[in-house]
């Protein structure tokens, strides 16, 4: 079990649900995940932490009071010690700040950004809660990546943003990618070039969830209502299927 208590600047740390029909997500990622769920009350709006194995690996919640029309998604947020100067730099870099650094008493500070494209983001500092206490482990985040139609605007704005090392994957006319890491490290994010094939879709963050077997989460994903959007296939890093919950959030299973 690949367990962290903390992470460094710009690791992707944590991801957060808004679904709609709350009761609906919770028996989808307890059938797909063995997800379990612990209401964290009123004051903190409801807000539902997901445990793998007793371990804190997510967050769900259903809409904001006035915004019940949200449509479900998954959100990414990268790890900040200090959100201010992330909030400057997001700003610097031609982002939006759409949520100020706020304090989510008990447990850290947030905020939630859209970069030069229109991606919509977060970013955590830590105050009891460092995170996903799972890391690359099923059921766990593993990975995540922003889908953009602007590289390159992209690529500097995050760069400015924790100065990762960005690598050029492989790049054609169908296929463009820049893998992110943090100094000498592994990579810990990417950027993918949106083509014509994803009209309709806007930019954003799609994060990746582990799993012991990816063609079994797929069948179960089907059987809990959900959708595979796409695959399983293989991929130089693991087998991959893109698929949808019952709510209409999109995210990504991969088995390495």
């Amino acid at each position: 079990m690949v367990e962290r208590s903390g992470y460094v600047d710009g690791e992707p740390c944590w991801a957060d649900l808004v679904a709609p029909d709350l009761a609906a997500a919770q028996r989808f990622y307890s059938a797909l995940f063995g997800w379990t769920f612990l209401d964290t009350g009123a004051d903190f709006g409801h807000y539902v932490m997901c445990l793998k194995e007793g371990k804190v690996v997510a967050g769900m919640s259903p809409p904001m009071p006035g915004a019940e029309q949200t449509p479900a998604a998954w959100s990414l947020y990268l790890m900040s010690h200090d959100l201010e100067d992330t909030a400057r730099r997001v700003d610097a870099g031609g982002g939006k700040i759409i949520v100020a650094p706020m304090d989510i008493p008990g447990n850290g500070r947030m905020l939630f950004a859209l970069d030069p494209s229109g991606a919509a983001f977060g970013a955590w500092e830590p105050g009891q809660h460092t995170g996903s206490q799972l890391f690359d482990e099923d059921g766990a985040l593993c990975w995540a990546e922003v889908n953009t139609r602007e590289p390159d605007p992209v690529d500097a704005f995050y760069q400015g943003l924790f100065g990762y090392r960005q690598t050029r994957v492989e790049a054609d006319e169908q296929f463009d990618y820049t893998a992110w890491s943090l100094g000498n490290a592994d990579p810990v994010a990417g950027r993918l070039t949106m083509t014509d094939a994803w009209e309709g879709i806007p930019p954003h963050w799609m994060v990746y969830f582990a799993a012991a077997d990816t063609d079994r989460a797929a069948d179960l994903v089907r059987s809990a209502g959900g959708q595979v959007q796409h695959g399983p296939f293989d991929s130089p890093h693991g087998r991959i299927a893109v698929v949808v919950d019952p709510n209409g959030a999109v995210f990504t299973i991969i088995s390495r």
